[in-house]
């Protein structure tokens, strides 16, 4: 696999899963923003772009096989992926963890008003990635299948599929930016020395929950939504 400091970081990450790690290292943000160059994102992050394209080529170099090849699955499949793991997983997590969230106020919150925030946000990121995941299985992922299995499907209300991918990348960076405004606020979930297991716990939580956010905006964003819109293209002509 050969990588250019030209490339946008989400053509990266399409192509190998793997260089995720990379820019999740140096903070990185592959999935909302992965429409970057290598160049742009050493420049915000004061990074040498060699050194930063060395780590890449040496993940990507590595023998080790991917777990999915997700760039290659049929779309239809990728779609059925993405709402059976990834909005399953949203759906089940977010009130597990507004407990231990609410709970984290009531214990600590007078020690760490920073939890209050935090709650709130999160709050915000479970209301609005419910309403999010809604509008994808019930309007757009059909839709996608339909591309995937019709030749010529009908046109839909919405008019190009561009229309609502547009809607939901933005919505995926609004979130994305929650979680990250999350991540700063717990110091990386670092719980503090005082906390108790439910605090660690919770924290842990919450990083699993934006890294697997990360893969599934991933999913979306630079792979399924690109391929549907040059699959509509193609139909048309």
């Amino acid at each position: 696999m050969k990588i250019s400091n030209k490339q946008t970081i989400g053509e990266i990450v399409a192509q190998d899963y793997r260089t995720a790690s990379v820019f999740q290292s140096h903070g990185i943000d592959f999935c909302c923003k992965g429409n970057r160059s290598i160049d742009e994102v050493c420049q915000s992050k004061n990074i040498a772009a060699s050194d930063l394209l060395q780590e890449l080529q040496t993940v990507a170099a590595s023998q080790e096989k991917l777990a999915a090849d997700y760039a290659s699955w049929p779309l239809d499949l990728l779609a059925d992926y993405v709402e059976k793991k990834h909005h399953r997983y949203v759906a089940q997590k977010s009130p597990e963890l507004m407990q231990y969230l609410n709970k984290l106020c009531q214990v600590h919150g007078e020690r760490h008003p920073e939890l209050l925030e935090i709650r709130d946000e999160f709050a915000h990121v479970a209301s609005e990635l419910a309403e999010h995941m809604q509008k994808e299985e019930m309007i757009l992922f059909p839709f996608v299948r339909t591309l995937a299995t019709e030749q010529h499907p009908a046109l839909p209300p919405f008019g190009s599929v561009e229309n609502p991918i547009r809607m939901m990348m933005h919505e995926h960076t609004v979130e994305g930016d929650r979680l990250a405004r999350i991540s700063q606020l717990s110091s990386q979930y670092t719980a503090p020395q005082d906390g108790c297991t439910t605090y660690r716990v919770a924290f842990a939580m919450l990083k699993e929950f934006e890294e697997d956010l990360h893969l599934h905006i991933h999913l979306e964003n630079n792979i399924m939504f690109p391929r549907a819109i040059a699959l509509e293209k193609q139909q048309a002509n």
